[in-house]
Formats: C-alpha cells, structure tokens, sequence
C-alpha cells in the first residue's frame, strides 16, 4: 500500500513539474526578443506605470508602435474595476498612452495627444 501511495505522489509531482515547465510565467514579458533594443528596462518602464496610475499589472509587452520612438511598453492594469492600458517608451521612458483598453481609435489618439502636447497659451 505505501509503495503506491508513493508511487501516486511521485506521479502528481512529476506531472505537475512538467505542467508549470511548459506553461508561461506569471508576469512574462510577450515580446522579450526586443529587450536588446530598449534603452528603459523592464523594471524602469513598470515604475514609471506605477507613479502614472494606480492598478494591478496584469499584462505587459514590448512591442513595435509607430508612436514615440517606435518602440513601447505596454502594460493593462486592473484599477478601478476597468482594464486601463499604459504604454512607456522604451527609449525615453515618456508615458506615450493611459487610457481605457480598447478605446475607440480616436479617444485614444486624444488621451495621447493630451499626454505630448504642451497646453495652449491662456488670454
């Protein structure tokens, strides 16, 4: 009885090895092929999203992006009941996008130009 009793556990505890080897890391970088040629580090770039906004991160990745430099980090948050999209310039570290996921093209182009923009003159 003990010899498959332990046979049983050693079974569990290999396949359950084998599973967490083969599934992805909590927190893995989607795009780390790019790291090479960013000048702000990961954990740069997830500072800066922290001071931007309050959340949770729950996606990251680096990617291409004919904004800013051309290439972003981009973070989803879990902050205030809403996923919340962040994206970082990899070269600069200049926040180049805050604002809901999925937000129509326009609304976004918006949030970003508020971001880049200097403010007009007041009269």
């Amino acid at each position: 009885m003990r010899i498959v009793t332990f046979a049983i556990i050693l079974g569990t505890l290999a396949a359950t090895a084998a599973g967490a080897a083969i599934a992805p890391r909590h927190g893995a970088l989607k795009g780390h092929a790019l790291s090479g040629q960013a000048k702000v580090s990961l954990a740069q770039a997830r500072a800066i999203v922290m001071k931007a906004r309050v959340g949770d991160i729950t996606d990251q990745a680096l990617e291409k992006d004919p904004g800013g430099s051309g290439l972003r980090y981009a973070f989803n948050l879990a902050s205030r009941g809403a996923t919340q999209e962040v994206g970082v310039d990899a070269m600069t570290g200049r926040v180049i996008r805050d604002g809901p996921k999925n937000a129509p093209e326009a609304a976004a182009q918006q949030a970003q130009d508020a971001l880049t923009d200097p403010p007009p003159p007041s009269r």
